[in-house]
């Protein structure tokens, strides 16, 4: 039997159901676990993480809006999480992990051999976590590390952070897809940031949504497209004080780069990969990536999948 999917959003979580969770953790017949905004007592959540040390099957982890709520459950899901081999993605987004909490946990992220998605957008970290962060970014030709990374609604990052941020993206061989949407950026970052888009190799998606920046950024952004070979497919703008005739030129230049490099291709179409992001935003899809919204009125489901390892669609009731 194919592993399944557990997915709660809003609820408040009974001790049957907990118990239920665990087993087909302990049982390895749980791919995705999605309990975002669930309420928990402390010893139900550490028992959760108990069974997720052991889970061999378990591929995507979403404890989304406030379920790590505490030092505790950090620290619970750190250990737990030193000892998993098997998750893939991760998200904490609307966690209140700030910096202390993200060292904490970073350790165990660190080793993972697995991890290639992690969202911490909204968790309330600054220049500390990002230190921590590009360690998670190995330089090109070092160990493998992450291929996508949400940093969504992070105010308490400063230019030198960002500035950072943008070295490691820049030599690292691995990051497809940044999102950065809804952070205080300005010109100044994106300017760094386009210069790490044209270094490097991989980066195929960077959302850049309502980031402060103007027209100034827009026409860097649109030179470094133009003029520069690079991986970049989608590049979000809106919600900023951009002209829509700049937003649709860097679109149309993106897209030609697109249809030239599937004419000559083999025909091997890339798989779309989802990520599970919260934040007050609408549903949408975007640039390849998901991003679902929190319903309160979704039940626990359990199905049956035969999905491939980078796509598993969420189902409401």
């Amino acid at each position: 039997m194919l592993p399944s999917s557990i997915q709660i959003s809003g609820e408040p979580l009974s001790s049957a159901e907990v118990r239920d969770i665990c087993r087909g953790l302990r049982d390895n017949a749980v791919r995705l676990l999605s309990l975002r905004g669930c309420r928990l007592c402390d010893r139900d959540f550490a028992r959760i993480c108990r069974a997720l040390a052991g889970a061999s099957s378990l591929a995507q982890l979403n404890l989304n809006l406030g379920v790590v709520s505490s030092p505790g459950r950090v620290k619970q899901l750190a250990e737990a999480l030193r000892v998993n081999r098997s998750v893939q993605s991760l998200f904490l987004h609307g966690s209140p992990l700030t910096d202390a909490g993200l060292a904490l946990l970073n350790p165990s992220l660190a080793l993972h051999p697995a991890l290639v998605a992690l969202d911490l957008g909204d968790c309330m970290l600054g220049d500390e976590a990002i230190n921590l962060i590009c360690g998670l970014l190995p330089p090109d030709g070092a160990k493998s590390g992450l291929k996508e990374l949400t940093l969504s609604a992070n105010p308490g990052i400063t230019p030198k952070g960002w500035s950072r941020l943008a070295i490691a993206v820049a030599h690292s061989s691995q990051v497809r897809v940044l999102n950065l949407d809804y952070n205080p950026l300005g010109d100044h970052v994106a300017g760094m940031l386009a210069v790490a888009v044209a270094s490097s190799r991989t980066l195929e998606v960077l959302d850049l949504e309502g980031t402060g920046l103007t027209n100034q950024s827009a026409q860097t952004l649109l030179d470094m497209v133009e003029n520069y070979p690079t991986a970049l497919r989608s590049l979000v703008l809106t919600e900023n004080s951009i002209s829509p005739e700049l937003q649709q030129q860097i679109c149309d230049l993106l897209s030609e780069g697109e249809e030239e490099e599937e004419a000559a291709a083999s025909g091997d179409g890339g798989r779309v990969q989802e990520r599970d992001r919260e934040g007050g935003l609408d549903a949408r899809q975007r640039g390849g990536s998901w991003i679902c919204p929190s319903d309160p009125g979704s039940q626990m489901i359990l199905m049956t999948s035969g999905l491939g390892d980078s796509l598993l669609a969420e189902t409401e009731m």
